[in-house]
């Protein structure tokens, strides 16, 4: 086989665009930090990024699902908090008057405290976070409390559907297939028998009608006996919630670290190999040079 000028001209020619595409995409990884910059660099790498990617996308929204939890749950149980400190008081107030002790006056000025706390009551079952109310179960866009003074002069009237079940749980997914309820019960926290348990107690006080304290305190310890085990409830959905956070954790390192290992370049052998590639790519240019002869006199001598 003849080898002619032209041949050695186009193959060189060829090796130098070879060359030159190389260090390109050496020098795409360099100043990307990335393996590929399109999936044809590399299909294997691309399909499995997409992979990698998915699983770390699905990861950080459960982590954003689990600040939601949180928010609830702190929420939750500092309205819980506050809210057994306020019963507790009332405990006080109605062990005191049945003392005997007390005066008239004395009365009076309890039964104006119970209803403070009362309305404060009112307070925290309304609370939300965001625009949504946090002890309505599902039905988050309405007030647990439907009427806070009726007419009549009786207890707060709480919502027709708090104790419905069907709105019990505001439940929210953590991890594929694992679902924590965010909420507490609302049949019985801020329910229709706490209020009107109160309400009692406070007209007890203010009509000076002390016959029937230790009934209402019976039924006050059993509001404070259902709260109380609410926040237990809450307090151990609060630290599974912690030990599913510290596993995501794990899990959000790990699937960064691979999807890193399949997608990042190593820049010390990048770098190698470019300056490699530049000492080779030199001396093709040199060698390119001396084949193809620019002019027949060249050619010719």
């Amino acid at each position: 086989m003849r080898v002619t000028q032209s041949m050695l001209t186009n193959n060189s020619m060829r090796n130098l665009s070879s060359s030159y595409s190389r260090m390109g995409q050496l020098q795409d990884q360099l100043s990307t930090g990335k393996k590929i910059t399109r999936p044809s660099d590399d299909p294997v790498v691309a399909m499995k990024g997409m992979f990698y990617r998915s699983n770390v996308s699905g990861v950080e929204q459960y982590k954003r699902n689990l600040s939601e939890l949180y928010l609830w749950m702190d929420n939750s149980e500092a309205g819980l908090e506050q809210g057994n400190q306020g019963l507790q008081r009332v405990r006080e107030l109605v062990l005191q008057g049945k003392n005997g002790t007390l005066s008239e006056d004395d009365k009076k000025a309890v039964a104006a405290e119970i209803g403070q706390i009362k309305q404060d009551m009112i307070t925290i079952a309304e609370t939300k976070v965001g625009s949504r109310y946090i002890y309505h179960g599902t039905d988050v866009n309405h007030s647990p409390i439907k009427d806070k003074a009726p007419a009549d002069g009786s207890a707060p009237q709480v919502a027709d559907n708090l104790g419905n079940a069907a709105i019990g749980d505001y439940i929210v997914e953590v991890s594929p297939g694992v679902t924590l309820k965010a909420n507490v019960t609302p049949g019985k926290v801020f329910n229709q028998e706490m209020f009107d348990t109160l309400h009692s107690i406070q007209k007890a006080f203010e009509s000076n009608d002390d016959a029937d304290l230790d009934g209402m305190l019976n039924k006050l310890d059993g509001v404070i006996e259902k709260l109380s085990s609410e926040r237990s409830d809450l307090g151990a959905r609060y630290n599974r919630l912690e030990m599913v956070d510290d596993r995501l954790s794990q899990q959000e390192t790990m699937a960064k670290r691979i999807m890193s290992d399949n997608e990042d370049a190593e820049i010390e052998r990048v770098i190698t190999d470019l300056k490699s590639q530049e000492s080779v790519h030199r001396a093709a240019l040199s060698v390119g040079a001396r084949i193809m002869q620019p002019t027949l006199m060249d050619f010719l001598r």
